[in-house]
């Protein structure tokens, strides 16, 4: 196994998490936005959301990692994913809310050359969100980032910026929620008065996050791969540590 230095081992973002039935192919979502202020001050570390459905066929799914928020579009082309992180995607196909497998993303280099190596669906030698290590394993699937990876009968991979598909009306938010909002900037003037009837009507609110980006990681594969025993019911969160 592969360390990350023992200052880095310490873990630092939480699962955003979201359980699936793949046979059934509903999903049962959860979300959380509230950040430490260390992801806060370092957005790299930042994992914005995570996501599966479906994938291309009905044996197939796809999960969707995303951190960075806030890419404009004149920083699409310079921002790429830490070469310090582990990212990972992990599955509890047991029901016992204890990943089973996981999905190890890591990446080499900066910049347009950076390169990413996904190992897995594999074991964990730990588990749980601390003292993470990267497996010893070999890629299933390596290459350049924005740019689609591997067999589509097999592991497929994208790494790269993308559109942030996540909507949500900052400014009533702030309206709704006013002890969240910033201290300082033009949302700071916002009305502190909280109230249900700040939501705009239906059709009139705005995505605060429309023409901004994320870093995703998209890998699409076999259900087979996570399930277990004939068991459909699956359990995914993403975790980002050092």
């Amino acid at each position: 196994m592969n360390r990350f230095p023992r200052t880095a081992r310490l873990g630092l973002a939480v699962a955003i998490g979201i359980a699936g039935v793949i046979g059934a192919r509903h999903l049962a979502h959860a979300s959380d936005h509230q950040d430490t202020a260390d992801v806060e001050l370092n957005p790299s570390q930042d994992m914005t959301d995570f996501y599966a459905f479906p994938g291309a066929t009905n044996d197939r799914i796809t999960l969707v990692l995303n951190s960075w928020p806030v890419i404009t579009p004149a920083q699409a082309n310079t921002v790429t994913f830490d070469p310090n992180l582990l990212y990972q995607i992990k599955v509890d196909n047991t029901g016992d809310a204890v990943e089973d497998k996981v999905l190890q993303i890591t990446f080499t280099g900066t910049g347009a050359n950076q390169q990413v190596q996904v190992r897995g669906p594999l074991v964990p030698s730990v588990k749980g969100a601390m003292q993470n290590e990267i497996a010893s394993d070999a890629p299933v699937v390596m290459g350049a980032i924005n740019t689609v990876l591997g067999t589509a009968s097999g592991i497929q991979v994208y790494a790269g910026v993308r559109d942030d598909p996540f909507f949500i009306d900052l400014e009533q938010f702030f309206r709704i929620l006013p002890d969240r909002k910033p201290v300082t900037g033009s949302l700071a003037a916002l009305p502190s008065t909280p109230t249900a009837s700040a939501f705009r009507a239906p059709g009139q609110a705005v995505d605060f996050l429309a023409g901004f980006n994320v870093l995703s990681i998209v890998i699409e594969l076999p259900t087979a791969m996570l399930t277990t025993g004939g068991n459909t019911k699956i359990g995914l969160w993403g975790t980002i540590s050092r």
